[in-house]
């Protein structure tokens, strides 16, 4: 109870000198994530189109690294722990992401339940399921400490959806 109450003293502290996490962060004891939905949002197992198998090994690199969806498509993530240490797959904007591994690095034991992430242990397999509902870039990572700065990155490429025949599409000024 006490190193409870010491955890979430320490994360307020961190909420308030930083502005880094939303007003959840004491509830839950770890929110991130605040740039991830402009580019989507958790999906819904029933919707699935499509499984990308992503591969976590201790060289520090994910197999593929670089992935490619199209926007609206929800996809599965099916991440495969092939290494001996822990690992993670982390969906996030890179501000989001380089500010978590920093918190990672004072809190290496901190545990996930975010839908953009999956830990997992090693020779398991973890899942995350995401709908990506705008075009652009979106990153994944490991962030357990020395992992994201070993290079353990990768990249998903949003592409926009095809318009449909006769659809007029909206530019934003």
């Amino acid at each position: 109870m006490k190193s409870t109450i010491k955890f979430i003293a320490v994360m307020a502290m961190i909420t308030w000198a930083t502005g880094t996490f939303s007003s959840e962060t004491v509830s839950k004891g770890h929110s991130h994530g605040h740039g991830i939905d402009t580019l989507g949002k958790p999906g819904v197992a029933a919707q699935v189109t499509r499984t990308i198998a992503i591969d976590m090994a201790d060289t520090m690199r994910f197999t593929p690294s670089q992935v490619e969806v199209k926007q609206g498509e929800t996809i599965r993530f099916v991440v495969k722990n092939t290494g001996k240490l822990k690992h993670e797959f982390n969906l996030g904007t890179d501000k989001d992401l380089k500010a978590h591994a920093e918190v990672m690095k004072k809190f290496p034991e901190m545990e996930h339940d975010e839908p953009n992430i999956a830990s997992v242990a090693p020779g398991s397999t973890g899942e995350v399921i995401w709908q990506f509902t705008k075009a652009g870039n979106i990153s994944f990572a490991c962030l357990y400490p020395g992992h994201f700065d070993a290079g353990m990155r990768g990249q998903v490429k949003v592409s926009a959806a095809e318009l449909a025949s006769g659809e007029v599409k909206k530019i934003d000024k």
